[in-house]
């Protein structure tokens, strides 16, 4: 009963990969806005079991998302327990990447940067494996769910604002939101400038998230659209495949997934050289 429960759903995956191209059509006639996906394990769980699975199933976004936060946890106390003078080859991509990121900070924030490294470097990796998950079978991106970038959003325009209220103080970041003005013309303009740049800060995490939630989503979409026109083309010999059109999608996504995490990243860093004094950001290695 237990087999026959869990080989269902997968079957009638072909099934439901099959209506995504007609999904779109549907869609795009009728002006709705819901987009075909493929399905995932706590899908095929929730269609296998029932209610046993409900509330998972209906919080699957937030699960997957914790689910990457849980294996970098794991991946990263794992280093750290067993950290050596000689790394073994774990250790050495790790301190590879952290190094190639602390870099890339480096050029952006200058000599500064490696106090910020920890958030930004977490950042980009975090959203990185978000993007990378939906590539494997029966997992899905997090980052195609509109709370998640949100919520990433709002946690790099809170640490920003932190940022400048630590190093330019109440008053100094409020000259900053004015424009620091210099002279009696700029100082005239503050009632213009100062709600465009209110505006500006609060467009930031709004921009933010609508790229990397646009771009993934439209991945996903695209790889569910192309999966279910393979499977109509062979759907006239009752097969559960399909001829496998979605392939060199995939490697788009895994560049396309590679690039929006590097822009957060790199608009989250540009936001924190902003806040900082200028000779901090100024100044060379």
């Amino acid at each position: 009963m237990i087999l026959e429960r869990l080989t269902f759903p997968i079957l009638t995956m072909a099934e439901e990969a099959g209506h995504a191209a007609d999904t779109v059509a549907h869609a795009a006639e009728h002006g709705e806005s819901s987009a075909p996906e493929l399905p995932n394990i706590l899908q095929l769980l929730y269609h296998g079991f029932g209610d046993a699975f409900k509330s998972l199933y209906h919080w699957e976004n937030i699960f997957f998302a914790f689910s990457v936060l849980a294996f970098l946890c794991i991946v990263s106390l794992r280093i750290y327990a067993k950290r050596q003078p000689m790394p073994d080859k774990l250790q050495n991509l790790a301190e590879m990447i952290v190094e190639a990121l602390d870099n890339f900070f480096a050029g952006i924030l200058g000599h500064h940067a490696r106090r910020y490294t920890p958030f930004l470097g977490t950042l980009f990796i975090y959203i990185l494996l978000m993007n990378w998950i939906g590539m494997i079978p029966f997992l899905k991106s997090p980052s195609s769910y509109a709370t998640i970038p949100v919520s990433l959003a709002l946690i790099v325009f809170i640490y920003v604002q932190y940022t400048g209220f630590r190093h330019l103080g109440v008053w100094g970041w409020v000259y900053h939101i004015m424009g620091s003005p210099k002279d009696a013309v700029s100082w005239a303009l503050v009632p213009l400038n100062l709600p465009i740049h209110l505006i500006g800060e609060l467009a930031k995490p709004l921009s933010l998230s609508l790229r990397l939630f646009g771009n993934i989503t439209g991945e996903d979409v695209l790889i569910a659209a192309f999966t279910g026109l393979g499977v109509m083309v062979l759907s006239f010999a009752h097969l559960p495949i399909g001829i496998p059109l979605q392939l060199p999608f995939y490697f788009l996504g895994l560049l396309m997934s590679t690039i929006q995490a590097l822009v957060f990243t790199s608009l989250a860093t540009i936001y924190i050289s902003m806040m900082l004094p200028h000779e901090e950001h100024g100044e060379e290695h």
